[in-house]
């Protein structure tokens, strides 16, 4: 199969996904299940990949991997951490504005088909790592990438897990977590994901790819202009009022030593 047509197939793919995500979301009338999907989406096309390009070498395995642990554990995680919790408020600010009787069915076109899109276009690098010398062994560009997506993994799956564990007690209802590594960033979850990204990036970089790399910026762009950073920062600004002080002396999305 071409790239292209393993592309396309990619695209299919993860539209049927979002397609049966909105017409479940439509009966619990809750769009924010579309969040908990969202590693799948690329575990899903990362398999159709992986299936229809030719050979099984090192590379190749090794992304489909990759993508697998951080595609369900991302899930999971959301998934549990949304498990019986309300519609997001930016969701229901939405079905507000639009109102119900429409927002039914204009949440397929502003949230499962743009997010689906999105999903498809970052996950050009994974297609190209597969597709391109799908025999050849591994060189120097690839473990820099395994050791940039290792970080990422450690700063994602780390700054989650401390965060969950901190606002499992009560008493730090309405605090600002401020140590391990939400002491060297405001952000590390996000900035963990997108080095994972860099990471992909940097397997297509290896096999030949050099245009692949549009996929981890445009996934860096999103997290800090868009989703993530920028719309999380507005927000804590009003409800925390610790969070001006720890602006001050901590980066918000790469890692550093904080400012006395």
């Amino acid at each position: 199969m071409t790239f292209l047509d393993s592309y396309i197939q990619g695209f299919f793919i993860i539209m049927i996904l979002m397609t049966v995500l909105w017409t479940v979301s439509i009966y619990l009338k809750n769009v924010s299940i579309v969040d908990s999907f969202w590693g799948i989406a690329f575990v899903l096309a990362s398999l159709s990949y992986y299936l229809n390009t030719e050979g099984h070498g090192t590379r190749k395995e090794l992304v489909v991997g990759l993508v697998i642990v951080w595609g369900i554990r991302l899930s999971l995680h959301l998934g549990i951490r949304n498990w019986k919790k309300p519609e997001d408020y930016r969701y229901q600010e939405f079905r507000k504005k639009y109102g119900p009787k429409r927002y039914w069915w204009f949440s397929f076109f502003q949230v499962f088909l743009l997010q689906g899109t999105l999903s498809w276009l970052i996950s050009f690098p994974l297609l190209a790592a597969m597709h391109y010398t799908p025999y050849s062994n591994l060189n120097y560009i690839d473990y820099i990438a395994l050791g940039v997506w290792c970080i990422g993994f450690i700063f994602e799956v780390g700054g989650d897990y401390q965060l969950a564990k901190f606002k499992r007690k009560a008493t730090n209802k309405g605090k600002v977590l401020q140590s391990g590594f939400w002491k060297l960033t405001r952000h590390p979850n996000y900035f963990g994901d997108a080095m994972v990204w860099w990471g992909f990036g940097g397997f297509a970089l290896a096999a030949g790819s050099y245009i692949s790399l549009f996929g981890p910026l445009l996934m860096t762009w999103l997290i800090i202009k868009i989703s993530g950073v920028a719309l999380l920062e507005k927000s804590l600004k009003n409800t925390k009022p610790e969070y001006k002080e720890y602006i001050e002396k901590t980066n918000a999305f790469f890692p550093w030593i904080p400012k006395k």
